[in-house]
């Protein structure tokens, strides 16, 4: 399923997180296509960790839905002010799962585990150069293709697509921050 750049632009915030949570939790539980049919049942500990990695992905994105429309400010960290785009992802990060980041987008750059763009989840930092320099721009990846970031000077807070020519072009990579479910169950035989 692929949605349209403005595919819940005018929805209720309600909407928009049932249309977020639907597509997390698609995301997080289906098996892929090709599994094998002889698959074993995860145990209890690996079913835990996966609701735990899909839960805090899923506050990720629920608070950051809250953000949108909230005017941009250079070295913004407030949301009745404005916020910046490292300004915003420390936010979301504090108020959702009570993570106290960098206040740069590069030093954020630092954290966590490199990931590539095809391997993206919901809740991974999405890094691109705006500014002819690496890791001047930051975002939270949200699921299917697109990225919630703070813009720049005279924008708010919206929910972009990542493979437009603009962004694609200025892609410097991810870091994962919440634990990766998947690293921590057995190899399938």
């Amino acid at each position: 399923m692929k949605f349209s750049r403005n595919a819940l632009t005018g929805a209720s915030p309600t909407t928009r997180r049932l249309a977020v949570f639907a597509v997390t939790l698609f995301i997080a539980v289906v098996p892929p296509l090709h599994a094998s049919e002889n698959l074993q049942r995860p145990d209890s500990d690996e079913i835990r960790l996966l609701e735990r990695y899909g839960t805090a992905a899923q506050d990720l994105v629920n608070q950051g839905m809250d953000y949108l429309g909230i005017r941009y400010r250079f070295g913004g960290n407030s949301p009745e002010t404005g916020l910046d785009c490292s300004g915003l992802v420390q936010n979301v990060f504090r108020n959702a799962l009570g993570l106290d980041l960098p206040r740069t987008a590069r030093d954020m750059a630092r954290l966590g585990d490199k990931v590539g763009m095809d391997d993206l989840k919901p809740g991974d930092l999405v890094f691109f150069n705006t500014m002819r320099r690496a890791f001047s721009h930051v975002g939270i990846y949200m699921g299917e293709g697109r990225f919630l970031h703070a813009p720049s000077r005279g924008g708010k807070v919206r929910i972009e697509e990542m493979d437009t020519a603009y962004w694609t072009k200025r892609f410097n990579g991810a870091r994962r921050l919440l634990p990766d479910a998947e690293a921590a169950l057995p190899a399938m035989p």
